[in-house]
């Protein structure tokens, strides 16, 4: 079993700052390259046990949902859910609603999915529980569902209502957030 680097595809082509809906987009494919990394895991340590490349994988899930997610999950705080709540549909402001709830829920789906990986890179664990299994599986299926609903209908939705300086500032802010370097004016 390889590292995130090594597996076939893992690097999503270069999206800018410029384009913030295609980095969100571009998140969620990292999302969900994350999440197969994470059930090719259980999968590694179910044949060969907790071994190097083991842990190097859970050090690489753990990364990225500790760093990155976070990160992606406050953009859509600060930029498209406050928009679709004052200028939205009420059904999309609905939708808004359980994303945001999503947020939280999935905040705590990570906090117990991630003590067994932790454990794994620490070398306390030497195999995922049942109960290990069931956290993963809840913290995918909410992410599934949470990605399916934003691509559908509040990206859309939000991109329907901003201009494109107001399209750039977001692309700013969320750079600046990472201390990247800002997007280039179009």
């Amino acid at each position: 079993m390889g590292t995130t680097s090594a597996l076939p595809g893992f690097n999503a082509p270069s999206v800018g700052f410029e384009q913030p809906f295609a980095m969100l987009e571009a998140c969620h494919e990292r999302v969900q390259r994350t999440l197969t990394l994470l059930q090719r895991l259980r999968a590694h340590v179910q044949e060969h046990g907790a071994d190097v490349p083991a842990q190097q994988a859970a050090r690489d899930v753990l990364r990225y949902f500790d760093i990155a997610a976070p990160l992606h999950h406050e953009d859509e705080e600060l930029h498209v859910f406050p928009l679709l709540l004052a200028q939205g549909s009420p059904d999309v402001a609905a939708l808004v609603r359980r994303l945001q709830d999503d947020h939280a829920c999935m905040a705590a789906d990570w906090a117990d999915a991630r003590k067994a990986l932790q454990a794994l890179v620490d070398g306390d664990l030497k195999g995922f529980s049942d109960a290990d299994g069931a956290a993963f599986d809840q913290f995918t299926a909410r992410y599934d569902r949470h990605i399916a609903d934003e691509e559908t209908v509040a990206y859309p939705s939000a991109q329907a209502l901003l201009a494109a300086p107001a399209l750039q500032a977001m692309g700013n802010e969320m750079a600046a957030r990472r201390k990247a370097p800002p997007p280039a004016r179009q």
